[in-house]
């Protein structure tokens, strides 16, 4: 099955990304960095998300996150589905944070239990059908709106979301342009897909 390594973030300044995520986050291997000036604005077209137990670990993450230098798009709050808050990180990557539960059931940790690739498609049918051409298989889907992938015991898991879609979640607009800043690391790579995300051999992606 195809599991996907780690996570590449193209920052322009790697050493003060590395203190922030490390201060934030501490994802470990899970989240790379690398150097980059490629031109960005606006929406990169995906985020990253944290999935964790109870509320009280999100706002542990959240508060982390804020104190290393985030800059909030969504505070915590209920939901249906739960609890969460979206951050963004100094380097302008969008993080969601997020617990299905809606109550507390132990003191706060910062135990992340999924990290999450959420992919900003055009198409997310065709999208679907180039991943499932690469050696993906689909775990969940739901038509047009939302697939999630089957990833193994990789640490990283993958899913794609309708790019207005996933910018709503996010709390941003949808307008973007230039690049994504970010490659994937996997056993599937090297290719870049229909909206210019690059994948990559787990080997070829570098940390600080």
């Amino acid at each position: 099955m195809t599991s996907i390594a780690s996570v590449t973030l193209e920052v322009a300044d790697p050493a003060a990304a590395d203190r922030f995520y490390s201060a934030a986050f501490a994802l470990g291997d899970r989240l790379r960095l690398r150097a980059s000036e490629e031109p960005t604005s606006g929406f990169r077209g995906f985020t990253l998300s944290l999935v964790v137990s109870q509320p009280a670990d999100v706002d542990a993450l959240l508060d982390a996150a804020v104190k290393a230098g985030a800059t909030t798009l969504k505070p915590a709050a209920k939901s249906l589905w739960g609890y969460g808050g979206v951050v963004q990180a100094p380097d302008g990557t969008i993080w969601q944070l997020a617990a299905s539960s809606k109550k507390n059931t132990g003191p706060a940790t910062r135990r992340v239990d999924e990290f999450v690739l959420l992919l900003g498609v055009e198409d997310v049918k065709a999208s679907k059908q180039f991943y499932v051409e690469h050696g993906l298989a689909v775990a969940k889907s739901f038509g047009s709106k939302y697939v999630e992938f089957a990833t193994g015991t990789g640490p990283v898991k993958l899913a794609l979301y309708k790019r207005r879609g996933l910018a709503k979640v996010a709390g941003v607009s949808p307008d973007g342009t230039g690049s994504h800043r970010l490659a994937i690391g996997s056993d599937a790579g090297p290719f870049t897909d229909p909206d210019g995300f690059a994948w990559t051999t787990a080997s070829q992606s570098a940390s600080v």
